[in-house]
């Protein structure tokens, strides 16, 4: 499998891993106030797997102009 085939396959991981979080955001955000002590826990796992996909997407347009 050639590197560029490998950070697709961890892109599309990734990608389901945010849509996951956003979810889970999503799903805290309607049950407020339950809950409200894990706002900051839950978004900054969102923001961390949006992160981590947005800079496997940079690496990958990278490689594909190079």
């Amino acid at each position: 499998m050639s590197d560029v085939e490998a950070l697709k396959a961890e892109i599309k991981k990734l990608s389901a891993k945010a849509i996951n979080a956003k979810m889970n955001l999503h799903d805290l955000s309607e049950d407020l106030p339950v809950n409200w002590t894990q706002i900051m826990s839950v978004a900054q796992a969102a923001h961390d797997a949006f992160a981590a996909l947005e800079a496997a997407r940079a690496s990958l347009k990278a490689r594909e102009t190079a």
